[in-house]
């Protein structure tokens, strides 16, 4: 049990490595005046999870130790749903209205799309 725990964090420190470094060349790359860092992140992170599981459930059988390790570590940490969630809540103190609808649509919306096509090519492989 401790090794599978051990195992976990590893594999969430790494998901945590890879959203901060993706989220910060993002928004390095585009600007700062909307979160697309963490939007791309979360997006991404829909449409991998959706591949992940299916992949899994289908024609690469994991065990359960695996998905734990995979689903529940590493893109646990990599998705960034809170961040989400504080930079929408920004928006709304600032009443940025427009920003923060747009935030929650497309993060929303566009993750269950991302996450449905991820779903769709894991069943291809």
């Amino acid at each position: 049990m401790l090794q599978k725990l051990l195992l976990i964090a590893l594999a969430g420190g790494l998901g945590t490595l890879a959203r901060y470094g993706l989220s910060g060349a993002v928004q390095n790359w585009v600007g700062r005046d909307f979160p697309w860092g963490t939007a791309v992140v979360n997006l991404l992170g829909c449409f991998t999870f959706g591949v992940v599981w299916a992949s899994m459930e289908g024609r690469w059988a994991a065990s359960g130790e695996t998905r734990a390790l995979v689903l529940v570590g590493f893109m646990g940490a990599f998705t960034t749903f809170s961040t989400f969630v504080f930079e929408t809540g920004a928006f709304l103190q600032d009443s940025q209205w427009a920003l923060a609808l747009g935030n929650v649509a497309l993060q929303n919306i566009v993750g269950v799309i991302a996450l449905l096509l991820g779903m769709a090519v894991g069943n291809l492989l």
